[in-house]
């Protein structure tokens, strides 16, 4: 029934406005319904883009947070990766020289052509290490992005009001001649939803 209701909806939504598009529509020829935060929504877009959940949450503000958040590690795998890359050939060129082959060692980076084969080895393999740390905290970073997006998504329409109540009586069912307390919560005005 709801679905034929919604297909019914948009049905007669896009013939209104297909004919003509700078007409206001008269809320009588249509029923409108409000939409509804969805905290999946919110989810699935933080997980393919970061900060687009922030977004459709409309917290605007996070969004700085995020991306720095997300940038340390996306700037440490870049100078990782080139100094992996750069140690690596050096290692690879004095090995070479150590054989005989001494034809890449002037191509050497400035900054370690002072360094013997075993310091460059163990500095290839640091740089190495620190990338793929990089990576892990990529995702890390990504992954509190989409938690974030989640938990915000579902404390968006979170009843913060004043109108939380609760009642104490004494009660007694005579049927079974017991008496007790009764507690009584009022968590939201239904009245207004």
């Amino acid at each position: 029934m709801r679905l034929f209701i919604t297909i019914t909806l948009l049905f007669i939504l896009s013939t209104t406005w297909s004919q003509d598009s700078t007409r206001k529509i008269n809320p009588k020829d249509t029923l409108f319904l409000s939409q509804r935060h969805i905290p999946s929504k919110a989810t699935k877009r933080s997980a393919m883009i970061p900060g687009w959940g922030q977004i459709y949450n409309k917290q605007y503000w996070k969004l700085p947070l995020v991306y720095g958040l997300l940038a340390v590690p996306a700037a440490t795998f870049v100078y990782n990766n080139d100094m992996y890359t750069k140690t690596k050939f050096a290692y690879e060129a004095r090995f070479k020289e150590a054989n005989g082959d001494a034809s890449d060692v002037n191509k050497i980076d400035p900054l370690l052509k002072n360094l013997t084969a075993s310091s460059l080895q163990s500095y290839r393999n640091i740089f190495r290490k620190d990338r793929d740390y990089s990576i892990m905290w990529m995702v890390l970073a990504w992954g509190i992005n989409v938690v974030d997006a989640t938990v915000s998504g579902h404390l968006k329409e979170f009843d913060i009001s004043n109108d939380l109540s609760m009642k104490v009586q004494p009660h007694f069912q005579p049927q079974l001649q017991q008496t007790g307390i009764t507690f009584q919560f009022q968590l939201k005005n239904h009245s207004t939803r």
